[in-house]
């Protein structure tokens, strides 16, 4: 069992930063990947980022100029930089573990929240 937890989330104004961040119950070197996705009200989840155990890095395309993705090993965390935000970006951010190409588990989620 992975537990995750989300924490950085928070309201800001539009053009602002916020960095993400989450962490493990265990050594995030046994995992597949590690990733973040967000939920907005009314729609579906969404893929953001994701990061590799090599530090191999894979962005949604709406997303690839403004967030970046990165991990501390020895921290057992993966972070999500959140910059120039909008209004539209205004979600439910949520960190996913994947191990053994197939057990997928998903944090809690932390709000984020971008006033216009």
């Amino acid at each position: 069992q992975v537990q995750l937890v989300e924490s950085g989330g928070g309201l800001v104004q539009a053009g602002g930063s916020l960095r993400l961040s989450c962490v493990a119950s265990v050594s995030i070197f046994g995992l597949n990947t590690m990733g973040w996705y967000r939920q907005a009200p009314g729609k579906q989840r969404e893929f953001l980022a994701q990061i590799s155990g090599g530090g191999s890095t894979k962005y949604a395309e709406s997303v690839k100029a403004r967030f970046t993705i990165s991990r501390n090993n020895a921290r057992n965390s993966v972070y999500l930089q959140l910059n120039s935000l909008k209004p539209e970006d205004t979600a439910v951010y949520y960190c996913n573990a994947l191990r053994e190409w197939k057990y997928s588990y998903w944090g809690q989620g932390t709000q984020v929240t971008v006033s216009s």
